[in-house]
């Protein structure tokens, strides 16, 4: 072996700094770009707001279902081994008096002390269901022992007011000093379930609607309802009012009001209290018809709108050799002002490219959404799939119609018989149509709604309708049958 001088040739890509800072600001949303563009404010001097204000915007709502609820158990273990004290301190025996003013209330007061930065929104859903509870229980006139077991399962509640642990569970999670008794942690159950809103503490759905109709007044149909939440329930979710009739011994008029009256019933009584996490979307584009034609402008209110610092601009032009790193933050703010902007022209050239493809759906809504790929507007376009991709994730279209993803408007597709094809949009919104004008008392079955499609042309198997079916959150014909 000896050493050599070698001369080879090859190519490979690098990314520039500004090209990667493009890449990040393409994929970011408005909100998450706002965010980073205070990070940038508060890091170089050379960059500052035209508007000189702190970035206030006013996001809205975003379309569709409803807030998104994030569950968090609350498991009674760590509430009942911080509640429970035995005064003394260290080295107390199992005979010492147990303090019981405080059961329930540990797991409480340590959220508000870990959850500060979600006082706002606390403030803003109302009261909680346990501090609801609490305020009840407060003013009942149970002895201390009793209201600290009471507060103790309040905090085993979950978010939707059930107890999903057994209470032999609970009561080993007590500590041994408290000399707690099976058959009271039943009484302080019943307490529970003695408060408002009626159905709080049951233990399973039958037992949430019987307990809110023994709260409400007796009444000739009650007996009938209450025998069906809780010996039948599963037969009427099934709509088999033929084997309730039989099992029952009703007629179709009582077992009518039976179900009306069970269906008015709240299965998820303590939901109305959770703090639900509600997200908020800017729009970064309007779309709006003008003059006959669907066209796209960029959401002002959604544009950062930056500029160079004169002042120590000026004082760089000035002292340009003691500069030092001010020239590297002047390029750095430069090239994030350029960034930026281009985002922005990407995003309307995208948007407006989709516009032209949908303009159907615009004019007559969903049933008439055409099948869209990402690669059509990328060639339509030139640009790279992947940009695309970028562009249409997490930016949002203000339209007449509602505000949407820009990924809304691109899907599969099903063969039509005349050679073409239709969106599965398109589709869904056919299914929806068909079910919400169908007969209760003959409802469509999944077979029959394909053979229907089939008539006009749209080859679609029953298992894709079936899917298309639950995505839309429509029951199976089972289900939709009514009396």
């Amino acid at each position: 072996m000896k050493p050599s001088l070698q001369l080879k040739l090859s190519q490979h890509l690098t990314l520039t700094p500004q090209l990667q800072q493009s890449i990040k600001l393409l994929q970011l949303s408005t909100i998450e770009l706002n965010q980073e563009i205070e990070r940038v404010l508060l890091e170089n001097p050379m960059l500052e707001r035209e508007d000189g204000d702190g970035g206030d915007y006013a996001p809205v709502p975003p379309p569709g279902n409803a807030p998104e609820r994030e569950a968090a158990p609350e498991p009674a273990a760590e509430p009942a081994g911080e509640s429970i004290t035995h005064e003394g301190g260290e080295g107390s025996s199992e005979d010492d008096s147990i303090d019981w003013s405080n059961v329930g209330q540990g797991a409480s007061s340590r959220s508000e002390d870990d959850d500060d930065g979600d006082y706002q929104d606390i403030q803003a859903a109302g009261v909680s269901l346990r501090e609801h509870l609490d305020e009840q229980i407060a003013l009942s006139p149970l002895s201390d022992r009793d209201r600290a077991l009471v507060r103790f399962l309040i905090e085993a509640l979950d978010d939707d007011g059930y107890l999903h642990q057994p209470l032999e569970e609970l009561l080993e999670l007590l500590p041994q000093g408290a000399e707690v008794e099976l058959d009271e942690l039943a009484i302080a159950l019943r307490h529970v379930q003695s408060l408002e809103p009626a159905g709080i503490g049951a233990r399973s759905p039958q037992e949430c609607l019987a307990l809110q109709l023994l709260a409400l007044p007796e009444s000739a149909i009650r007996p009938l309802a209450l025998e069906i939440v809780t010996s039948h329930l599963e037969l009427l979710a099934e709509r088999n009012f033929a084997r309730i009739r039989k099992l029952t011994g009703c007629d179709d008029e009582a077992l009518r009001e039976a179900q009306a009256l069970i269906c008015s019933l709240d299965p998820h009584p303590g939901s109305r209290y959770s703090t639900a996490e509600t997200r908020y979307v800017l729009p970064d584009v309007v779309v709006r018809k003008l003059r006959g034609q669907w066209t796209v402008s960029l959401n002002q209110e959604a544009m950062p709108r930056l500029r160079i610092n004169r002042l120590y601009a000026n004082l760089l032009q000035q002292n340009r050799a003691q500069g030092g790193g001010l020239g590297g933050q002047l390029q750095e703010a430069r090239w994030l002002i350029k960034n930026v902007q281009q985002r922005f022209d990407t995003i309307l050239r995208v948007s407006q490219a989709i516009v032209d493809q949908q303009r159907q759906f615009f004019d007559h809504g969903d049933v008439a959404m055409r099948p869209l790929t990402l690669r059509e507007i990328a060639d339509q376009l030139e640009l790279h799939e992947s940009t695309v991709s970028r562009v249409t994730t997490q930016k949002y279209m203000s339209t007449p119609r509602g505000v949407f993803e820009l990924k809304y408007f691109f899907g599969s597709h099903v063969a039509t018989d005349t050679g073409g094809a239709a969106s599965s949009t398109a589709i869904r919104a056919l299914i929806r149509q068909l079910v919400d004008a169908e007969d209760s008392k003959k409802p469509l079955s999944d077979a029959r709604i394909a053979e229907i499609l089939g008539q006009q042309g749209i080859v679609v198997a029953r298992r894709t309708i079936a899917k298309y079916r639950e995505s839309l959150n429509i029951p199976p014909v089972s289900l939709r049958k009514s009396l």
